[in-house]
């Protein structure tokens, strides 16, 4: 006789039932293209404010350059290199995370905006999300001269589970992950590729090294090729 639908049923099980994607992907062989970003973009600071972020929203101090947000707009080769291994790693995530075949992400017409950071000693930038976009990247171009058992640097992801710490006690104070309440903090490597949803808050920690950071990040939102907006009837 078979068991019934209860007593099939397991006596104890923990379910995971909510989960933000991280991407990682690493450019193979990364140093020829970082090397030629770095020269590049440590001319195009060197020209002051002209291709400066003109209006920055985002808390930072004078030890963090921001470029403007035409970033994979530029004709350079390195700059178009970088662009295409960013957006074919994108548009993979977006396939795997969302079961889309070649023909349906070749539906997925793409916009971005995007943009370098240059982090001298003591160089952050404080805690935010990109409003009006699906999927934000950040990639690693340098990243040494401070000590790496540090925070120095870090990117780091504000846990949205936070809100529940307005009551804690040792019931739920050391969560194993994915179930922690703590944030996540990467020390990115060059040649690292990070993709994450854009409504996830993230902030850089305080660089602490004699070098310097550099990196490049881009938002970027889609539109459907042959989708139609609702007809709404007017009186």
């Amino acid at each position: 006789m078979s068991d019934s639908p209860s007593s099939a049923r397991p006596e104890f099980q923990v379910v995971p039932t909510f989960a933000v994607p991280l991407v990682i992907c690493h450019l193979p062989d990364p140093e020829p293209l970082n090397r030629e970003l770095r020269t590049l973009f440590a001319s195009i600071e060197a020209q002051g404010d002209t291709y400066a972020n003109p209006e920055p929203f985002v808390a930072r101090n004078k030890e963090l350059y921001e470029s403007n947000f035409t970033l994979f707009d530029w004709p350079q080769a390195c700059v178009q290199k970088l662009r295409e291994f960013c957006l074919r790693s994108l548009y993979r995530a977006i396939g795997e995370l969302n079961g889309y075949d070649t023909a349906m992400l070749q539906r997925l017409h793409i916009a971005t905006e995007s943009w370098f950071h240059t982090a001298r000693k003591g160089g952050y930038f404080g805690a935010h999300n990109h409003p009006l976009h699906s999927w934000s990247g950040v990639y690693c171009v340098q990243h040494d001269g401070d000590d790496p058992e540090t925070d120095s640097g870090k990117l780091t992801f504000i846990n949205p589970l936070s809100m529940a710490t307005t009551y804690t006690d040792m019931a739920v104070a050391n969560l194993k992950m994915p179930y922690s309440y703590a944030m996540r903090k990467d020390r990115l490597v060059p040649g690292q590729l990070v993709l994450f949803p854009s409504w996830l808050l993230h902030e850089v920690m305080p660089y602490d090294g004699d070098t310097q950071r550099i990196t490049v990040a881009f938002n970027a939102r889609f539109k459907l090729a042959g989708a139609q907006p609702a007809q709404v009837p007017r009186p």
